[in-house]
């Protein structure tokens, strides 16, 4: 066990979905994961292991935020042997052509700062997706006709930003979408040789002012959560 997390050795699969909400990952892995056995509850961040086809997969929350994430990131990679994580989260649109309920597979990562920024010193590290687990997924979400979209994002560490100046620029240079997690992500899966990918669901419009309702998070959420799992053991 480590600080954060309480699984015993063996407890953690190799592939790892990671919602912010731990909630939410008790509810995908009570619907998804046949046999989801509960092997974290500290702080109340809720970690499930079971299996998907056969294949062992772990469900663990990440709280909100890049600080939150690389807290159990660095642990489920570094003390428990993860190598596939793959984060399923909402996000909200910043291109018009991006609509509430669509898919977005984050390419690549744009950011402020994240708890890593500080080993780069005056380098701009560029934070990516793993590129087998990102063209499985694009195969998986076009397999259900569900409108996708690939390319950069924005991972913000401010939930109420009032940076409008900030936000136009990231409109003009065409970013889908901002979210709180998916760049420290990468980071860590760069720097430890694991692979990372974001998926995420728009489940509110910036420009529109749209906003997904709350009984049909769910559903979209589960789609999320079956396309990672085909990404996942498509390339492995």
């Amino acid at each position: 066990m480590t600080v954060h997390i309480g699984a015993k050795p063996g407890d953690i699969a190799e592939t790892v979905l990671l919602p912010g909400d731990p909630y939410r990952a008790r509810w995908a892995a009570q619907t998804f994961l046949e046999n989801p056995v509960l092997v974290n509850e500290v702080r109340g961040m809720l970690g499930f292991t079971g299996t998907w086809k056969g294949h062992r997969v772990t469900i663990h929350g990440t709280g909100m935020g890049m600080p939150s994430l690389s807290i159990y990131a660095n642990e489920l990679i570094r003390d428990y042997g993860a190598r596939t994580l793959i984060r399923i989260g909402s996000a909200g649109a910043l291109q018009h052509h991006v609509k509430v309920r669509d898919i977005v597979l984050a390419q690549a990562t744009t950011t402020l700062g994240s708890p890593s920024r500080s080993i780069f010193k005056e380098l701009n590290f560029a934070p990516v997706a793993d590129f087998g687990l990102l063209s499985a997924a694009h195969a998986a979400a076009t397999q259900r006709k569900i409108p996708t979209h690939v390319g950069g994002i924005y991972s913000s560490d401010t939930f109420y930003d009032e940076r409008q100046d900030l936000s136009d620029q990231l409109q003009r240079h065409n970013c889908l979408c901002v979210e709180m997690e998916a760049a420290e992500l990468y980071t860590l899966a760069a720097r430890h040789g694991a692979r990372a990918l974001a998926i995420l669901t728009i489940s509110d419009h910036i420009l529109t002012h749209e906003a997904l309702p709350a009984d049909q998070r769910e559903r979209s959420f589960g789609d999320m959560v079956e396309i990672a799992l085909q990404a996942a053991f498509t390339t492995a």
